[in-house]
């Protein structure tokens, strides 16, 4: 069984982790309101939820009983939960001194007990929690603790499963249908921020796989990417878009900002081994479309490809930056 080391101190890595799995302000599912209703039965409490938690806010997937869907982090049982790697148990609110104070504890519902169980995903970072809350001081024993994790575990085995099927199975990747689901989700946001799509494209792949194969095509591309990955922001997102092609979203960059990225790509790629092909150079072709409000996701991406067939057309390895259709 994997064990999953629990990552701490690294917040940007943990709202990136968030930000991957794309349950944050996703339509209600049944198998978690199952999940939920069934919890609340078993332990026989108010209220029941699964809870992810971004920067500043709390928001309920999936909840049994009376409560807020979204919450201010800070004000929240769950803000203390994810914080560690084992369960929060809180026995009488009222005299604790990190709830004593808490405007839920002061006010309806006037919460007293809570057991929470983080939501750790593979790769170490708790996204939220599946707790239960009542409204009277309560004792939670080790068997209570031990099934409310197990039901945890279920949560976060949903969710990673999920996950795989949007992941590309040869380089880990974003497939072409998780990356463009991605770009109209931003699109689509009532006021989006700038955004910049890279689609990039290995320059003269099928001459690898011509001469090496395809199983050393394979691992060309499966180290090309990792290596691409060290560079991309935990922010970002990354797809292999078919084949040789791929595509980065930047959040928050404009597509002079981005330049700086397709620089330390190429620099990075003239500096790597690939033993697969007997040490011959890679290079990629890059082109760069900032988002533009009220532009349809498909407008974007050829944008975006107009510019890669243009740097292909100009003797490949390099980048170009698309122009805005007025």
């Amino acid at each position: 069984m994997q064990i999953r080391k629990f990552k701490a101190d690294d917040e940007q890595g943990r709202l990136a982790a968030v930000q991957r799995f794309e349950v944050l302000d996703t339509d209600p599912e049944k198998e978690f309101q199952d999940i939920v209703s069934l919890v609340k039965s078993i332990f026989n409490v108010p209220r029941a939820a699964i809870n992810i938690l971004d920067s500043e806010r709390q928001w309920t997937k999936a909840g049994a009983g009376d409560g807020p869907n979204i919450a201010v982090r800070t004000d929240t049982f769950c803000h203390y939960t994810i914080m560690s790697d084992a369960p929060l148990v809180v026995t009488d609110a009222s005299i604790d001194n990190r709830f004593a104070q808490n405007p839920y504890v002061l006010g309806a519902p006037e919460l007293r007990a809570y057991l929470g169980v983080p939501l750790t995903s593979e790769d170490g970072y708790n996204i939220g929690s599946l707790c239960i809350y009542d409204t009277c001081r309560r004792d939670f024993s080790d068997t209570e603790v031990d099934v409310l994790s197990n039901f945890a575990r279920v949560v976060m085995s949903q969710l990673e499963l999920r996950l795989t099927s949007r992941m590309d199975p040869l380089t880990g990747l974003l497939t072409w249908r998780a990356f463009s689901d991605l770009l109209e989700r931003h699109r689509s946001l009532r006021n989006p921020a700038a955004a910049t799509l890279i689609l990039l494209d290995i320059d003269h792949f099928k001459s690898v796989n011509d001469r090496y194969g395809h199983l050393a095509g394979n691992e060309v591309l499966k180290t090309v990417t990792a290596k691409m990955s060290t560079l991309i922001r935990k922010s970002d997102a990354f797809g292999r878009l078919g084949g040789e092609e791929f595509g980065v979203l930047m959040h928050g960059a404009t597509p002079e900002g981005a330049f700086h990225l397709t620089r330390r790509i190429q620099e990075a790629l003239a500096d790597l081994a690939l033993p697969a092909i007997g040490g011959a150079k890679i290079t990629v072709s890059m082109g760069l479309a900032g988002f533009t409000p009220g532009e349809s996701r498909e407008d974007w991406l050829e944008r975006a490809d107009r510019a890669l067939y243009q740097a292909k057309a100009e003797g490949r390895n390099r980048a170009v930056l698309a122009q805005l259709t007025l």
